[in-house]
């Protein structure tokens, strides 16, 4: 089993940065959020707690921060190269057990349809494997969710099942979930494989 070479608080790819969340991106998340609540209502129950003050916004990245430093959640930010426009969010979540994380994404309603969520997915599973050294990385999405369900068909990802009323509630309703993953021994050869991306810890130190 190869070693886990750390953490990664940053990640390059091609058009965008991957990073862990600060507290002064609150002002650029709020604006992303803010100005895609209709878009993120339909298929993420956080946004249904929104909007959130500046002050709510700094406390979340805070905890989102601490999470990160103790291993438990890796919670990113996805920008522009610039890291002027925050483009929406990604993460490596642990809730699936050991050795696997769970990728999960969102987009802002102005920047859907650009391969932003794929090209994040796809360097996120990079540094899962390659960083992190997990035997498997899932995606989750609802089956009406089309265009969030395209991503992990993209990646390379293999649909393993259905499960009825497991995901989040809609309309008071826990909505059925589809299951995408990739394992260890398929993940060489896989397009995320391929990527190139720039992966960084947290003194700044090359990870990839």
């Amino acid at each position: 089993m190869t070693a886990k070479r750390g953490t990664a608080y940053r990640v390059e790819t091609e058009r965008l940065v991957l990073r862990c969340w600060k507290p002064e991106d609150a002002k650029l998340l709020k604006e992303a959020i803010d100005a895609s609540l209709e878009h993120l209502r339909e298929w993420m129950p956080w946004a249904n707690d929104e909007p959130e003050s500046i002050e709510e916004k700094a406390a979340r990245l805070r905890l989102f921060r601490g999470r990160f430093d103790l291993d438990q959640e890796y919670v990113y930010a996805i920008f522009n190269r610039e890291e002027s426009r925050v483009l929406g969010g990604s993460g490596l979540h642990t809730r699936i057990g050991e050795d696997a994380l769970e990728i999960g994404y969102w987009v802002r309603s102005d920047a859907v349809n650009q391969g932003y969520a794929t090209e994040a997915s796809m360097a996120l599973t990079k540094v899962a494997f390659e960083v992190n050294a997990v035997q498997r990385v899932e995606i989750h999405c609802s089956p009406q969710n089309l265009a969030s369900a395209a991503v992990p068909r993209k990646a390379g990802f293999v649909h393993e099942g259905t499960l009825p009323r497991r995901g989040p509630e809609k309309d008071g309703v826990p909505v059925d979930s589809m299951i995408w993953a990739m394992h260890a021994d398929a993940y060489p050869g896989s397009p995320p494989s391929q990527m190139e991306l720039a992966a960084f810890g947290a003194l700044g130190e090359r990870l990839l």
